[in-house]
């Protein structure tokens, strides 16, 4: 049994079939969600990409439905504060890649605490090192599939509490994401930057809601390559769970948690706490 709730297609469960293709072949989704006061945070973001991903990877699911269980799963186990990870893969399947037969997708929801750094985002900076491995370039660059190998290798390059988060390069040196946060520097000028996710990693909602913000406030936003050595004047790591998360050192070099850094990270934490 889980040792915390789990919800199979609607109902209390913790078991799934080894025909699952999500377990099979990485074959689905899935979103992490902070959850504040019983209530899904950044909700509308997440709906959205999560049916924009089940588009693309053409896996049929009911939307209301789904947002039903959620808003019942969370009643049932008295979510206060915590995370909820939704997942949705192709269903069962026989073996082999051909995802025909597959009847009906699977709606896997699953309640967890906060980790201890998001009970306080933004307040400590984050430690960040450069990880050795490379994220190659996808045509499922931007979603949020199962098949998270490269995070977890990139992961497993630090233990303890040396680091606090991992940065990822592609080929050409340019870094595009951490493990489980998108970047954004502020440039000496004081435009607001984030690497381009076309080719490469996961596209956030918190990353997309800053991004919003910023640009309706009339702040210059680029997305564009941004090299490695970090010539730049703020820093800062996003993601829906932890918010906005200041880096104060970076391969030997410390930064101050600097004022559009501290703005976006107070927009972000009012979105939580809304």
């Amino acid at each position: 049994m889980s040792e915390y709730p789990v919800w199979v297609n609607g109902v209390p469960e913790s078991f799934l079939p080894v025909s699952d293709r999500g377990l099979a072949y990485g074959d689905g989704l899935f979103e992490t969600v902070r959850v504040a006061g019983g209530k899904p945070t950044l909700a509308d973001y997440h709906w959205r990409r999560l049916q924009r991903s089940c588009h693309q990877l053409g896996i049929a699911v009911d939307i209301e439905r789904l947002l039903e269980e959620v808003d019942a799963f969370l009643l049932d186990n008295r979510a206060g504060d915590g995370v909820l990870k939704v997942m949705i893969t192709r269903g069962s399947g026989g073996r082999g890649y051909n995802p025909e037969g597959c009847l009906s997708s699977r709606r896997i929801l699953s309640l967890h605490p906060l980790p201890s750094r998001s009970r306080d985002p933004g307040v400590h900076g984050a430690r960040v090192k450069l990880c050795q491995m490379r994220l190659g370039r996808s045509a499922l660059a931007g979603l949020k599939h199962l098949n998270r190998l490269e995070q977890v290798l990139a992961r497993s390059e630090w233990q303890g509490d040396a680091y606090d988060e991992g940065l990822l390069c592609d080929f050409a040196g340019n870094l595009v994401e951490g493990t489980m946060s998108n970047l954004f520097v502020v440039t000496h000028e004081g435009a607001l930057v984030t690497p381009d996710l076309s080719f490469h990693g996961v596209a956030g909602v918190c990353r997309d809601f800053i991004m919003e913000f910023a640009r309706h406030r009339g702040m210059a936003v680029k997305v564009q390559s941004v090299p490695r050595g970090l010539d730049v004047a703020e820093v800062f790591l996003c993601n829906s769970v932890n918010g906005v998360w200041p880096v104060i050192e970076y391969e030997g070099r410390e930064w101050e948690i600097g004022p559009l850094t501290v703005q976006i990270r107070d927009c972000v934490l009012e979105e939580f706490n809304a």
